[in-house]
């Protein structure tokens, strides 16, 4: 075992964690922005807006992350339409590509979790907003949006843990986050064993927190949901 090679490349091992936590936060949280309105429109009387939203979460869940991750980063450079216009410099690179796939792939899966939490949403609730007399926005606001978030936290606390996870694929397109960094040393000292299980310690680690997190969020804010016996 050659566990003295780790030790020296722990440095790198932090570089790509910080890495790896910042594919997963700043994924998240667009995704969170973007999916809030989409999961409203997915619930939503015109058919054609709800047809339109249900098409992407479709195609984004339907096909691996893998090959989307691919045709942004690899795929996009083929066109000269492409090549020349103005978002070149962002497309070029593959940070923003890898964020761009990530947003695209769980904003997909965030907006069918919080459209289902919409639709379980007790009717009494949503009839004696309309009773009291609130506007649509402060009914979305004061209502389905607070709603539909404590709802769903089960299901998109095990989004976030996919979405961590998913990080390693950014390895693919030269990005050194941990697996990366694991996968540099393994090329480079000719053993397989120790990188990948430190890889795989510094992901058990993240994942914990992430946890951790989601459970207390739940108590604090969902704990009402909980059955009583």
């Amino acid at each position: 075992m050659s566990w003295d090679i780790i030790v020296e490349n722990l440095g790198f091992y932090a570089e790509g964690a910080k890495l790896t936590v910042f594919l997963t936060v700043a994924s998240l949280a667009i995704s969170f922005v973007l999916a809030m309105p989409l999961a409203l429109g997915r619930n939503s009387h015109n058919a054609f807006l709800r047809n339109a939203i249900a098409l992407y979460t479709l195609v984004f869940r339907g096909t691996p992350l893998l090959v989307q991750l691919f045709l942004i980063y690899y795929g996009l450079a083929q066109f000269d339409l492409v090549r020349e216009s103005l978002l070149w410099p962002w497309l070029s690179s593959a940070l923003v590509c890898v964020i761009l796939t990530f947003v695209l792939n769980t904003t997909a899966y965030t907006t069918e979790i919080f459209a289902g939490s919409l639709r379980h949403l007790p009717v009494g609730e949503i009839e004696a907003a309309r009773a009291y007399g609130m506007s649509p926005f402060t009914r979305a606001r004061r209502i389905l949006l607070p709603a539909m978030l404590t709802r769903s936290l089960t299901l998109y606390g095990n989004e976030t843990v996919m979405m961590l996870h998913a990080t390693s694929l950014a390895s693919t397109v030269t990005l050194l986050e941990v697996t990366g960094v694991a996968r540099n040393i393994a090329l480079n000292y000719y053993i397989m064993f120790e990188p990948y299980v430190t890889a795989a310690a510094i992901y058990l680690v993240l994942t914990l927190v992430l946890v951790l997190l989601f459970q207390y969020a739940q108590h604090r804010w969902a704990g009402y949901l909980q059955a009583r016996l």
